[in-house]
């Protein structure tokens, strides 16, 4: 138990409310999420994971509840905690009018990166994704979904965020990206960041998590601590078809 409370709580939902009209989605959702760890969170399709997410970013207000990163308020103090986390969706989002240096550098420019900091961070992230400079000078609207998908990617790790908000990331990548990014997922964590993961890739998720939350019927049915049931870890893809096989 000494162990449990030396731990740094990072992400912390309070009993949180969402709904689209009278379809209520989210309904009392807790959880803490620790300094230094990879945090899976899954669950079906429709589940809630997408718009949990949505709340957490800023990009959807809620009904009810709190959200707390790095101990900033995202309603009360969005400014604060939206410089403490990078968000990937599965969808890459970006201005695709822009080059791909346009855009790192617009990213660099909304975090008041310092121009040194800003290059060597660029160059770290063009070799472990490897590109070449030559792309970085295209529009990004004439790159494939992948290439759009790196840059992404890029632009959510630029400015060294405490935080790594993860929906569906690994979604079109091919499989050398896919590699690199669990890499980088796992060497992101050891380096005391904490990251915040959704995926429907239940191996993934079983390798690489130190604990995963399952959520069913907009709460939290069971948090999974895959470091002190390595079991568990083996057992993830049948515990995850065994509870949600009612709703296929």
């Amino acid at each position: 138990m000494a162990d449990e409370v030396k731990k740094e709580v990072v992400i912390k939902i309070d009993n949180l409310y969402k709904s689209y009209g009278n379809h209520h989605v989210i309904k009392g959702l807790n959880l803490e999420v620790y300094k230094g760890e990879v945090f899976g969170f899954v669950g079906p399709n429709g589940a809630g994971k997408s718009t949990t997410i949505d709340c957490m970013i800023g990009a959807k207000t809620f009904e009810d509840g709190n959200i707390y990163l790095n101990n900033f308020d995202i309603s009360e103090n969005p400014y604060y905690a939206k410089r403490s986390f990078g968000y990937t969706s599965s969808e890459p989002t970006t201005y695709e009018m822009m080059t791909g240096n346009e855009y790192l550098e617009f990213i660099g420019d909304v975090y008041e990166m310092e121009e040194e900091a800003y290059r060597a961070n660029l160059a770290f992230l063009i070799r472990k994704f490897d590109l070449k400079e030559a792309d970085l000078t295209k529009k990004i609207s004439s790159y494939s979904h992948g290439m759009k998908q790196k840059i992404a990617l890029m632009a959510s790790l630029l400015y060294n965020p405490d935080i790594w908000i993860m929906d569906e990331p690994t979604v079109g990548l091919d499989i050398m990206v896919y590699e690199t990014l669990k890499e980088m997922m796992v060497q992101f964590a050891k380096n005391n960041g904490t990251i915040f993961l959704t995926s429907h890739n239940i191996e993934l998720i079983a390798k690489i998590c130190d604990r995963v939350a399952l959520i069913k019927d907009g709460v939290v049915y069971e948090i999974i601590d895959l470091n002190k049931r390595p079991d568990a870890r083996y057992q993830l893809p049948r515990m995850f078809l065994n509870l949600y096989k009612d709703e296929r």
